[in-house]
């Protein structure tokens, strides 16, 4: 059976004011057209509905039964063009989030408490990646929005920068560079490095100074897991890490370890991004809040970028 909403919907006003000429006005149809209506109603119905004279109108028995089915079908259908509009909008249905190791460090939490403020109705759900996958869920499509740590190198991602770390080397106390004020990529690039599994070159590459090593030099490189692992395989002396001035903070209790500054190279770039052709409006949103945040937090990023 085919019943047009309309129909319901004109029915549902005849049943409210029992007159065909008041109710075709509420209508802005003929009181002819409407009675027309009705009667094709009532044939997809297989029943009388409206029972006519010359002076009433009244619902039949099966009608006020009908009646109140109406109703709740035309709120079904209300409700779900309400929700249709609003998933369209970016303000219902669920967005996935991934994000890296630190993700944005302080930041993190306003950008997550403003978003869900604004779109209450959206249910965020957060997935972490590790050192395996620096796009944070993206390369896979397991996420339709990411906060992660720039370069990556797999394809088809865009995203734009929130801030911008320095970075330290990570170094066992005891170690030469310990007691330095600043140690240059040059120097770090000649050391054995310890960086998290990755499959990608482009990231792996960034955090084992690729770019500032000698070639003439041997390559030595360690993997860890963790980023708890990489702090354990510095503190026990097998080799120094790269990492983000940031930790420092996290890990102040971390004894036998010291961080020292990397002079004269970029530093780590925290970025929002997404799939290319995939910025729906509820990833438009998130990454509108996080960079309003990002300019709204500017003691927060001072001390982030500041290392």
């Amino acid at each position: 059976m085919d019943v047009s909403s309309r129909r319901l919907r004109y029915f549902v006003t005849l049943a409210e004011e029992l007159h065909f000429s008041r109710a075709a006005a509420r209508l802005f149809l003929t009181q002819q057209a409407l009675s027309k209506q009705i009667r094709e109603l009532e044939d997809e119905v297989g029943v009388r509905l409206v029972e006519r004279t010359t002076r009433t109108v009244a619902l039949t028995e099966a009608g006020t039964v009908f009646v109140a089915s109406a109703r709740r079908a035309l709120d079904v259908i209300e409700a779900g063009v309400e929700a249709a509009r609003r998933a369209h909008d970016g303000d219902i249905g669920t967005l996935r989030l991934g994000f890296c190791i630190g993700a944005a460090l302080e930041l993190t939490t306003p950008i997550l408490a403003e978003f869900g403020r604004r779109h209450p109705r959206v249910r965020v759900e957060l997935r972490e990646a590790g050192f395996d996958d620096p796009s944070a869920g993206l390369a896979d499509d397991r996420a339709d929005v990411a906060l992660i740590r720039l370069p990556v190198g797999a394809p088809g991602i865009e995203s734009e920068p929130l801030f911008t770390e320095p970075l330290v080397a990570a170094v066992p106390a005891g170690h030469p560079f310990a007691a330095r004020e600043s140690v240059t990529a040059a120097e770090l690039a000649a050391e054995p490095l310890v960086v998290g599994r990755s499959p990608d070159p482009v990231w792996t590459g960034f955090w084992t100074l690729d770019a500032h090593r000698d070639p003439s030099l041997p390559h030595r490189v360690l993997h860890s897991s963790s980023q708890s692992e990489e702090l354990e395989m510095v503190a026990a002396g097998l080799a120094v890490a790269v990492t983000v001035a940031g930790l420092r903070r996290y890990a102040a209790g971390r004894g036998g370890l010291h961080y020292v500054p990397v002079a004269g190279i970029p530093g780590s770039t925290l970025a929002v991004a997404w799939r290319r052709g995939r910025r729906t409006p509820a990833v438009a949103h998130f990454a509108e809040v996080a960079r309003e945040v990002r300019e709204a937090e500017t003691a927060v990023v001072r001390v982030i970028e500041g290392g």
